[in-house]
């Protein structure tokens, strides 16, 4: 009992990492009704980034949230200078751009800080306080601060005229238009966020999995699984997605299928959801008139 009761709760800790994925996902595809498979790229590549700046001297807090400043400007410069332009391109057009954006991070990771692996510091240390007999200090911290992350996102949207120009922008581009919303700033500022949840993320689960330029790999798979099964039109219902997906991760691994076949259980869910009911199980299907 004992044993499953630390499963159950591993893969809580785990599920908050990959409810902020899925958030990040659906974040943006709610903006351009696309996914942007370049997510975990740019999540490593942030990553790397406070790594860097705390192998040169800075607090792990100071590392933390110059990171996730940084991560909203690129996540907002690629948005006006890359996407922007193919806005209105066809899909397959869009999707060759995310596959090349995430070749070009992956690559400029591996270039910039090279390809050996790499410990990530955490904050939370063993023996600390909110040390536990079923959380490792870093799984209870990395909950707190996912759900920090989520809380604050809940507000900005729901009671700051900026967040609300961002909803309008994203369910109603046209309507938004005519009342002066800048849509297109609107989806830009979208794209920031995301990359900012993805940094998150990425300095979260850096301290479990080691760094390198592939460590978001397995990450968005299951990230994407989580937006998926919850709606990849919901927010709320990706990071619910997240937090099944992270219990039913360790469960099926320790007690069905083994550790080495983990991965399968986030291609399962994905192809599952997809067959069995696409719109996931708190999204709404969409009517389209022809």
């Amino acid at each position: 009992m004992e044993a499953l009761l630390h499963q159950i709760f591993a893969g809580i800790a785990n599920g908050g990492i990959y409810a902020s994925v899925g958030l990040a996902l659906v974040m943006i595809h709610q903006a351009t009704h696309h996914i942007n498979f370049a997510q975990g790229e740019m999540a490593t590549f942030s990553t790397f980034i406070a790594w860097w700046l705390i192998q040169n001297g800075w607090p792990y807090w100071g590392a933390f949230f110059f990171t996730v400043a940084i991560s909203f400007a690129l996540g907002l410069l690629i948005q006006r200078t890359v996407l922007k332009p193919v806005e209105k391109a066809p899909v397959l057009t869009n999707v060759i751009v995310f596959v090349g954006l995430l070749v070009i991070f992956n690559a400029l990771a591996g270039w910039i800080f090279d390809h050996t692996i790499k410990s990530f510091p955490t904050p939370f240390p063993k023996g600390s306080l909110i040390d536990t007999k079923y959380f490792s200090s870093h799984e209870i911290g990395s909950i707190l601060v996912m759900l920090c992350v989520l809380g604050a996102l809940f507000a900005f949207f729901r009671f700051t005229p900026l967040g609300l120009a961002m909803r309008a922008a994203a369910q109603n581009p046209e309507s938004a238009r005519l009342v002066g919303v800048r849509v297109s700033w609107m989806l830009g500022m979208g794209w920031g966020l995301a990359a900012a949840i993805g940094a998150v993320a990425g300095m979260m689960i850096a301290p479990i999995v080691f760094l390198d330029p592939n460590m978001m790999g397995g990450i968005l798979l299951y990230g994407f699984a989580a937006a998926l099964l919850g709606g990849i039109d919901n927010p709320w219902g990706a990071v619910i997605g997240g937090f099944i997906v992270g219990v039913l991760e360790n469960l099926l691994g320790a007690y069905v299928i083994g550790t080495e076949l983990k991965l399968t259980v986030a291609l399962i869910l994905i192809v599952g959801t997809l067959t069995l009911k696409p719109d996931g199980l708190f999204g709404k299907a969409v009517v389209t008139r022809v």
